[in-house]
């Protein structure tokens, strides 16, 4: 089922110890990572400080580009979820005064999308 999920574009929980270390190059000082996920090669994680996002391009992975939104450009953001038919939770943010939203990732049952709101939630608010 995992690689199914992966397949599909839904995300999957990753440590943040594990995100801490491979990407400690990205973060400043006293900067941590709180909450991350994999999405089959890219990731995103929320730091005590912004929202990363790692888009790793190309057939070999060898281009990779790192975008990040601090948490007080997040105008608003939407929660979508899972339901009978449709066994994806959505998330989706939208930055400043954008009219459609610049992230747009799916959750699959696995991760609780309410605790990812409530933590969106608090950095932003």
């Amino acid at each position: 089922m995992g690689l199914l999920n992966k397949i599909l574009g839904n995300a999957s929980e990753v440590s943040s110890e594990k995100l801490n270390q491979k990407y400690a190059k990205l973060l400043i000082d006293n900067e941590e990572v709180e909450l991350g996920f994999t999405l089959f090669r890219d990731v995103f994680m929320f730091t005590n400080k912004r929202l990363i996002l790692v888009d790793i391009q190309g057939l070999t992975g060898s281009k990779i580009e790192y975008k990040s939104l601090p948490y007080k450009n997040i105008s608003r953001f939407s929660l979508e979820t899972s339901g009978t038919f449709d066994l994806d939770a959505e998330l989706k943010i939208w930055i400043s005064s954008e009219d459609t939203p610049s992230v747009s990732k799916k959750f699959n049952k696995s991760i609780d999308v309410y605790e990812v709101q409530k933590y969106l939630a608090n950095k932003v608010m």
